[in-house]
C-alpha cells in the first residue's frame, strides 16, 4: 500500500473526552461513537486538506444530490489492540480497494490510498484509548462517501465529502437465526450494482426483511433476480454451506459483493484441507441436501459478526432445521479468524497491518 507521509491533516480535538460516559460492557451495536471524526471534501476537481475534528452534526443542503440520487457508498472495518497496547487492522487493503471500487460504479471520484491511510492512522491514534482489550472487544470503523453538490439535475455530483465515523464495538452475536430464501424479491441484478457496497442496496432489502421478521425469520438469503432459484448472500454477509465434509459458496459477480471475511475463509479452508467448491448453488440442492441429512451446516460471513451460524432455513412454506454438530466449521473459521485479527494466533497469510504511531 502507499502512503503519502506528506497529506495535510487540519486536527481539532475535543475539550473533553466522553469516553468516562461510555459503559464499554453494555454496547450496542454502531449505536455509540467516539470524540472524533474524519472529513474531507472534493471540489474543484481534487479532494482537499483533511480534517480531524469533535464528533458532531453535518450541513448539508436539502438539494444535496446524495438525497436525490443516491450517491453513497461505505465500508465497514475493525481495529484490535493486543496486549502491547499497539493497535492492528484486519486486510484494510482489501476494503481500501472496495471502497474506490464501488466509487468508479457510481460515478464518484476514487479517494487516493495514500489520503485514505494517513488519515485513517491519524484518526485510530487519537482515539486510541476507544479501543478495549477484553475479549472480543473492537473498533468499528465505517468509511463512507456522500454526493454534497446541491441541485436535483439528475447527473453525477462534482462536490462529494469523504468521512470515516469510529464505534466501539463488543462480540457481535444476534442469537439464533433463521432464515428464508428469498422467492419474490432481489438484492440486485446483473449489470446492478449488487458488488458495490452502496446504500441502496440495503435500502431496498430493508421491506423483504421485514416480512421475513414478521414471519418468524431473522434474515433472508437472497437468490438470483431471474429465477430466484441460485442461492447467493444470506442478509448482508456472504454465505457458506457444508454439504458432507464440503464447503461451497457461490462465486462473486457483478451481483454479489466481494467480502474480505468470505476471501479469508475460502484462504483458511484451503490451509485446512477443506474441500471447497465456488459455484452456483441451487436452491433445490440444498432442499435435498437437508431432507437427506448431508447438509451439515449454513452460516454468513461478514466485517460485524466475522461468521454467523444459521440454524434452519424455510423456501416455499417448508421449513428445514440444521443439525448441532461437534468441532462444526463455523466455529472453526471464526476462532480462526479472530485469532489473528487480535494477534493471539500466527499470521502466516500477512493480513494483519500494524497501525503506524503518528
Amino acid at each position: 500500500m502507499i502512503l503519502d507521509k506528506t497529506t495535510e491533516i487540519d486536527i481539532q480535538k475535543v475539550a473533553e473526552s466522553k469516553i468516562s460516559q461510555i459503559d464499554f460492557s453494555n454496547l450496542s451495536f454502531g449505536n455509540v461513537f467516539t470524540d472524533h471524526m474524519l472529513e474531507c471534501d472534493y471540489k474543484d476537481g481534487k479532494w482537499q486538506a483533511i480534517k480531524i475534528r469533535p464528533y458532531g452534526p453535518i450541513s448539508l443542503d436539502p438539494s444535496a444530490k446524495v438525497f436525490h440520487y443516491g450517491q453513497a457508498i461505505f465500508e465497514g472495518m475493525k481495529a484490535y489492540k493486543d496486549e502491547k497496547d499497539q493497535i492492528w487492522m484486519f486486510r484494510p487493503d482489501e476494503n481500501q480497494k472496495r471502497l474506490n471500487k464501488s466509487a468508479v460504479r457510481l460515478a464518484m471520484p476514487e479517494f487516493p490510498e495514500g489520503m485514505f491511510f494517513d488519515g485513517l492512522e491519524t484518526l485510530l491514534n487519537i482515539e486510541k484509548e476507544w479501543i478495549q482489550k477484553e475479549e472480543g472487544s473492537s473498533l468499528y470503523i465505517r468509511p463512507f462517501v456522500i454526493a454534497t453538490e446541491s441541485g436535483v439535475s439528475a447527473n453525477p455530483a462534482k462536490e462529494y465529502k469523504f468521512m470515516i465515523l469510529c464505534s466501539p464495538a463488543q462480540s457481535y452475536y444476534s442469537g439464533e437465526v433463521r432464515v428464508l430464501f428469498a422467492d419474490t424479491y432481489s438484492r440486485s441484478a446483473s449489470g446492478g450494482v449488487g458488488f458495490a457496497k452502496c446504500a441502496g442496496n440495503y435500502a431496498g432489502q430493508f421491506y423483504p426483511t421485514k416480512l421475513a421478521n414478521d414471519a418468524g425469520y431473522q434474515q433472508v438469503v437472497w437468490t438470483d433476480a431471474s429465477t430466484h432459484e441460485n442461492l447467493e448472500e444470506a442478509g448482508t454477509m456472504n454465505v457458506f454451506f457444508r454439504i458432507g465434509d464440503k464447503l461451497i459458496t457461490a462465486p462473486t459477480s457483478d451481483r454479489i459483493l466481494d467480502g474480505v471475511t468470505r476471501k479469508s475463509v475460502l484462504t483458511l479452508a484451503e490451509d485446512l484441507g477443506i474441500e471447497v467448491e465456488v459455484r452456483t448453488i441451487s436452491v433445490y440442492e440444498i432442499e435435498e441436501a437437508a431432507k437427506n441429512g448431508t447438509l451439515k451446516e449454513m452460516f454468513g460471513a461478514g466485517t460485524a459478526a466475522v461468521i454467523n451460524p444459521i440454524l434452519g432455513f424455510s423456501f416455499r412454506g417448508a421449513d428445514y432445521e440444521l443439525p448441532t454438530i461437534e468441532n462444526n466449521y463455523a466455529s472453526i473459521f471464526k476462532d480462526k479468524i479472530t485469532s489473528i485479527q487480535t494477534k493471539k494466533a500466527e499470521d502466516k497469510f500477512g493480513w494483519t497491518y500494524k497501525v503506524r504511531e503518528i
